[in-house]
């Protein structure tokens, strides 16, 4: 939160800004996200998607100007919940080496999709191509903890297990090795390349490059998905079941689909409330300060459902 507002403070997000959509095909737009934060780009992006495939069975939107835009599977759940297909791309800042370097070029730019399947959850895939995120690796950082061997290479080259020298020059690694390092580097075509936006590197880092915008490119498809079955939920109902009724191997108690886990985390944040620690809710509570808003509520105890 802090470094959103910093970046809104220097000029470098417009926080109203002139979303520009124009058609370029009855089932294709360009939006030019106008420096203006991705949560707002991505969700006007999404919107106009969703509205494209409901008069022609397919929307497809690429952004460029935007800026970082958070979890990929917000905006995959946004045309889910209107009952339809979806497929987001990014790309973002240089954090990952190409399979075999070591010097940062590749996003760790996620992949979402998601599909609705009537009775059941519906299916929300959202991924990174890199072992881990490099918010785990900072909030590593914050707690004092060190990472998992194989996360990350320090600015000589080496796998460390410090978040600092991780995060000091060093880069994060892809995941399964070239076939991470390939899914970064799709990321880059379809969210920069294709869109107009910046890539191979040039994607502006939010926590360092302050003399300058973003440029984050993204692309949203949706899909109705009634263009080639007219029972698509029932379909995806059924496949989910079966991923789900499969034997566990040793070791686990039971099958979950994409999405699954966090649907189940969800439902019990919203009965018991967010857990955070001191570390977490300090600098959000200086910020309330400083902005003259109201304090975090917050409860020493977990809240009764």
């Amino acid at each position: 939160m802090a470094g959103y507002l910093d970046r809104l403070e220097r000029g470098l997000v417009k926080a109203k800004p002139n979303l520009q959509v124009e058609q370029v095909t009855a089932a294709a737009a360009r939006l030019d996200g106008d420096d203006g934060l991705g949560f707002v780009v991505a969700t006007r992006a999404t919107g106009e998607a969703v509205r494209m495939a409901s008069d022609i069975g397919i929307g497809i939107v690429g952004v460029r100007r935007s800026t970082h835009f958070g979890m990929a599977a917000n905006y995959v759940l946004q045309a889910v919940d209107a009952g339809y297909v979806a497929l987001v791309f990014t790309n973002a800042s240089r954090a990952m080496p190409p399979w075999g370097g070591r010097e940062a070029l590749l996003g760790t730019s996620p992949i979402a999709a998601g599909a609705p399947s009537g009775s059941e959850h519906p299916f929300v895939l959202d991924m990174s191509p890199a072992v881990a995120a490099r918010g785990k690796i900072r909030r590593a950082l914050k707690l004092g903890h060190s990472i998992p061997a194989g996360y990350a290479l320090d600015a000589q080259g080496r796998e460390t297990t410090d978040p600092a020298a991780a995060l000091a020059g060093g880069v994060v690694l892809p995941a399964a090795g070239p076939k991470g390092s390939g899914l970064a580097l799709l990321m880059d075509v379809l969210g920069g390349v294709l869109t107009g936006a910046a890539f191979g590197g040039d994607v502006g880092d939010q926590y360092k490059d302050y003399d300058r915008p973003q440029n984050v490119g993204h692309t949203f498809v949706a899909v109705r998905p009634d263009l080639f079955v007219s029972d698509f939920d029932d379909r995806m109902a059924t496949l989910l079941t079966r991923v789900t009724g499969v034997e566990p191997a040793e070791g686990f108690d039971e099958i979950l689909t994409p999405g699954e886990p966090e649907q189940r985390t969800e439902d019990q944040r919203l009965s018991t409330g967010i857990p955070y620690v001191a570390e977490d809710l300090r600098p959000l509570q200086d910020l309330a300060e400083t902005l003259g808003v109201p304090p975090l509520r917050t409860s020493p105890t977990p809240l009764d459902p």
